[in-house]
């Protein structure tokens, strides 16, 4: 999901003017993370920026500091903000090869535990959950599994939940279900329901969503996979370490991680804590101790 459109904010008329935005913005960001516990502190300044100077003129104000006393008085203001910030997109078995090399080299690990423990973080709306539930269900795992689904934005998780999904798209997803190795007719997986996919309950028997905030929550299981595509490349070095600290707490020993195509362990504090399974569709397990 993404913003339906993005004014451009107004370049800074100077230096001081440039300053003053930044502290504007800082203080933005300080009071939504004090009051509302949303932490967007050390996300990216450029895309912070932009999508702030969103929020205004959706408001229809003309300052940062007028988005800022608006968002602390009133609730609802503070959740379009929140959507704005946090990016979601998604599709289902996006990047096909990464799910053909999960079914090639990760899935025989996953079959030597009697209880596979799954964690997808920062699900977004849902759909690359279902499908690796379709993969495990395939490969003859899915009553052996528990896939924790987790987002910071509870509209998302709603979403998700439903499992149901524009019909127009599964054209789109079929092809990459078909070339990540799929098994079978996607479409027998869900049924349309007017204009959308729904996809059958048998899909979220195994699935549990829930809200967690992976810059301020902690570890709350162990996993023996966990995915977090495409979620930390909107963070800076300080926030990446810190989160990267918490999934590395949360592998079980010999524990796969997936990342997104433009993210990597390689200059983090833990990348001596793996080997690299596949350079290419960044996957890597955590390195016995």
């Amino acid at each position: 999901m993404s913003l339906p459109e993005i004014y451009p904010p107004p370049p800074p008329a100077g230096k001081e003017e440039e300053e003053r935005e930044r502290i504007e913005i800082g203080l933005l960001l300080e009071g939504l993370f004090r009051l509302y516990g949303y932490d967007f502190r050390n996300y990216a300044y450029p895309s912070m920026r932009r999508r702030i100077w969103h929020r205004i003129h959706a408001e229809r104000l003309q300052t940062v500091s007028g988005l800022q006393e608006r968002m602390l008085h009133d609730r609802a203001c503070m959740e379009r903000l929140v959507s704005d910030l946090v990016i979601h997109v998604t599709e289902m078995y996006r990047d096909p090869s990464l799910f053909a090399a999960l079914r090639q080299r990760v899935i025989p690990m996953l079959k030597k535990q009697p209880l596979i423990r799954i964690w997808h973080a920062g699900c977004s709306t849902g759909e690359e959950v279902y499908s690796t539930a379709i993969l495990l269900y395939e490969e003859g795992l899915y009553d052996r599994v528990r896939i924790y689904a987790t987002d910071v934005n509870e509209e998302v998780l709603n979403t998700a939940e439903r499992a149901a999904y524009p019909l127009k798209k599964m054209q789109h997803y079929t092809k990459n279900y078909m070339l990540a190795g799929g098994k079978d007719a996607f479409s027998r997986y869900y049924s349309a329901s007017g204009d959308a996919a729904v996809f059958h309950p048998f899909l979220r028997e195994k699935i549990v969503f829930a809200q967690h905030n992976l810059v301020t929550d902690r570890s709350f299981n162990e996993f023996h996979l966990i995915f977090c595509r495409n979620v930390m490349i909107y963070f800076d070095s300080v926030l990446q370490n810190q989160v990267h600290g918490l999934i590395y707490e949360s592998l079980s020993p010999e524990g796969i991680l997936v990342l997104g195509q433009k993210e990597s362990i390689t200059f983090t504090k833990h990348a001596a804590g793996y080997e690299t399974l596949d350079a290419q569709e960044k996957i890597y397990r955590k390195a016995v101790t």
